[in-house]
């Protein structure tokens, strides 16, 4: 009953919205103080220059190339159109941002409706990339904003590299890993692991809420920490052992996850699961409500539901605006030099009165993606191939999800195509030291890694 009470109350909010006396599109007028409050800050001289900070790029020199440059040539890439995408989207085009791209995989739910406000209930079961564009080009005159109703791996290094900032409203760690993985390997270095070419690093601006809680950073591929350097941080997703839903559930997790992965598969063999459709939603809700009952379990719940099989952070829509502000503002300060840039991490705490704090994340010089020193693993030579795969998976410093292993004399492992995964699983029962020499270099490919990317580790056998 809770839960339909939620609906129809959410209902009526999304409807008083639409009713509201919001104008249709900023005026004129409304342009240009836009551009006016733009002008102001890019031609008058300021003692806070990018020069000034503790990470300098640039000298803030008041010109208006800078304000030509921000609306004529500057190129936006926004990915995710959620909660915080929308945020963003909203604000970089309030800041002068004329050319915005935005990539999202989603569909519109009417879940989203009370903290996304780009949308409405007529746009239920569209793309947000799409809705969120048609939003903003009819709000905003003169902004363009290119909608990618797709994956971020859909696309490839002449996609990104056209880009002079990116700007993360994920709440998805792989695919953060990803896109960071993306933005490094696109910086030209020398053979001696210099820059060559500054030009090709493209600023990555990290933005991620949870609850009351939230973080802003900014990310100089090949200059900072990336975001690999502090994957330690993100505790591995949760996984609950298969036995454990199906014989002794304890948590309404325990129950939601058994509707869902079981329950499904028997009732529907031929069918995926849509975890954007309500329909089938639902369906998860009611089979993990019964299993519940079932064992005594109390707090199941339908939002519980989606977020267990969507893996859905809880959002707050205050804490989405003040990220995104904060995303923002770096985004006009990296490129135009009239500020200070962020150095190069802040984490906002809502939850406990308002606090925010910032500090340097440090790169990690044996990191996967921008380190320089090679990564050593010291091992057992008893070790078994399936166990030494197991400990890459498990690792708080690699937290690979699938990878795929090979030397340069052999594959070890591959987990695709199916007919190479084959031909390799005999060697996952056999022990290290008979596939490999110590010290041998083990190159490491995994999804969280673009095509071609991946990590080299140095085996060592303990003595």
């Amino acid at each position: 009953m809770s839960e339909e009470i939620n609906h129809k109350r959410l209902k009526m909010e999304t409807q008083e919205l639409e009713n509201s006396n919001i104008p249709e599109r900023y005026s004129e007028q409304d342009e240009e103080q836009i551009e006016t409050d733009l002008h102001f800050i890019l031609s008058r001289p300021s003692p806070f220059g990018n020069e000034t900070g503790k990470l300098p790029l640039g000298e803030f020199d008041p010109e208006e190339e800078l304000f030509d440059f921000l609306q004529n040539e500057c190129r936006a890439l926004v990915i995710g159109a959620g909660g915080l995408g929308c945020e963003i989207l909203k604000n970089l085009a309030l800041s002068g941002f004329k050319s915005i791209n935005v990539i999202d995989l989603d569909t519109i739910d009417v879940s989203n409706l009370n903290r996304q406000f780009l949308f409405r209930q007529k746009d239920v079961g569209r793309p947000k990339a799409t809705v969120a564009a048609e939003f903003i080009n009819q709000r905003i005159p003169g902004v363009a904003v290119t909608p990618h109703h797709a994956k971020i791996q859909d696309f490839d290094e002449d996609f990104y590299s056209q880009f002079n900032v990116v700007i993360s409203g994920l709440d998805n760690i792989e695919a953060r890993r990803w896109l960071n993985s993306m933005l490094v390997s696109l910086v030209e270095m020398t053979e001696d692991g210099e820059i060559s070419d500054p030009s090709t690093i493209i600023p990555l601006i990290d933005g991620g809420t949870e609850g009351f809680k939230g973080q802003a950073r900014v990310i100089l591929p090949r200059v900072t920490s990336c975001f690999e350097c502090s994957i330690e941080t993100f505790p591995p997703q949760q996984k609950f052992p298969l036995c454990t839903i199906a014989e002794t559930p304890r948590k309404p997790e325990h129950c939601i996850a058994y509707a869902y992965i079981i329950l499904w598969e028997k009732e529907f063999p031929d069918k995926k699961l849509d975890t954007d459709s309500p329909e089938d939603l639902q369906w998860v809700y009611n089979k993990a409500v019964q299993r519940a009952e079932l064992f005594g379990i109390e707090g199941v719940t339908y939002m519980l539901t989606m977020g267990v099989v969507k893996n859905i952070i809880p959002a707050v829509a205050s804490t989405n605006a003040i990220i995104a502000a904060a995303c923002c503002n770096e985004a006009v300060k990296l490129l135009t030099y009239c500020g200070q840039t962020m150095n190069n991490y802040m984490m906002y705490m809502g939850s406990s009165g308002i606090y925010t704090h910032t500090f340097e994340y440090g790169k990690k010089e044996d990191c996967p993606v921008c380190g320089k020193v090679e990564k050593i693993l010291s091992v057992s030579g008893d070790m078994l191939l399936k166990e030494f795969i197991a400990m890459l998976i498990g690792n708080t410093s690699l937290q690979l999800t699938k990878p795929s292993l090979t030397t340069a004399a052999q594959t070890l492992y591959m987990q695709k195509p199916p007919s190479l995964e084959e031909l390799t699983r005999p060697n996952l029962e056999k022990q290290l030291k008979s596939l490999l020499d110590d010290l041998d270099v083990v190159n490491i490919t995994d999804p969280v890694y673009p095509q071609g990317m991946g990590l080299s580790v140095t085996v060592k056998f303990l003595t």
